[in-house]
């Protein structure tokens, strides 16, 4: 995928993205703040206003780099904080890059998990987005058809929600719920199996 096809597939992505900020919010007011629909509309809606004023010859690294600027500054929250530095951590693995193979999102992946990871404060089984990120940087490793691989991605994602739907949430404010956060899907790794599959969409419909 070159840079062009990337900046419009994520422009894509978002805008469906967007459709799922009802869901999110509900989730969010379940076991956080209730701010992550907002969140993610504001800042779908940023991004793909950054990325359309973009010159042309922008490279991948640079399309992430405004996309974690946008997301960041359209937004006060954690959630955005974490997901801008997650972006920007990806993006220096792109330094080099013009065309963006399986590989390359898969330590886009990797790296923005990390970051999550260390900002957070967070590891496995804390029931957050970083669950869903790791098997999703997981699943993309030795893939070699893009069709399978996002595939493997949404599934990866899907799976994240379901195996830490019934743990006890341990980081942020889902973490003051104790017990009664168990049963409940984590708004951040559920904002993330959204948005592989928005990807997927937007991929196969273009």
């Amino acid at each position: 995928m070159d840079a062009t096809d990337l900046n419009e597939n994520i422009r894509r992505s978002l805008a469906l993205l967007i459709e799922s900020a009802d869901e999110l919010r509900d989730l969010d007011q379940q076991l956080g703040d209730g701010d992550l629909g907002i969140t993610v509309s504001a800042g779908s809606t940023a991004v793909i206003g950054a990325l359309e004023q973009l010159p042309a010859d922008a490279t991948p690294a640079e399309i992430a780099k405004a996309t974690a600027k946008a997301f960041a500054n359209a937004n006060p929250s954690t959630m955005a904080a974490l997901v801008a530095g997650a972006l920007l951590a990806g993006s220096r693995v792109w330094a080099d890059k013009t065309e963006i193979a399986i590989a390359d999102a898969q330590a886009f992946a990797a790296a923005a998990a990390d970051s999550i990871a260390q900002r957070g404060k967070t590891q496995l089984g804390d029931k957050t987005i970083y669950d869903g990120l790791v098997a999703v940087a997981e699943a993309l490793v030795d893939q070699t058809d893009a069709d399978t691989a996002v595939d493997a991605a949404v599934t990866a994602a899907a799976d994240a929600v379901e195996r830490t739907k019934n743990l006890q949430s341990r980081r942020g404010r889902a973490s003051w719920l104790q017990e009664r956060s168990i049963g409940i899907a984590d708004p951040g790794a559920t904002a993330l199996l959204r948005f592989t599959e928005a990807w997927r969409t937007a991929r196969r419909s273009g």
